[in-house]
């Protein structure tokens, strides 16, 4: 199973992808480094919630949307945590 942020990459990129933007234009609109981006998607970093809701934000989707589609994704861990 990938782990939370390797899921959460997939996610992000395939929401920016359908918005047909680019890393550069998803920085700009959520007012993050395009490098930080980079990393989100390769699943090297996670974001806090704050960043998580400019993120989506600057999606057009909610937070809670992003976080179901890592969930379906098999991102969650085990459910006794």
């Amino acid at each position: 199973m990938d782990s939370i942020a390797k899921t959460f990459g997939k996610v992000l990129k395939e929401q920016r992808k359908k918005k047909g933007l680019s890393q550069d234009a998803l920085a700009t609109d959520s007012d993050l480094d395009r490098t930080y981006i980079s990393q989100l998607e390769r699943g090297k970093r996670t974001p806090s919630i704050e960043t998580l809701f400019k993120i989506a934000q600057a999606l057009g989707v909610t937070a809670s949307s992003m976080i179901r589609d890592v969930e379906k994704l098999g991102g969650s861990r085990s459910k006794s945590h």
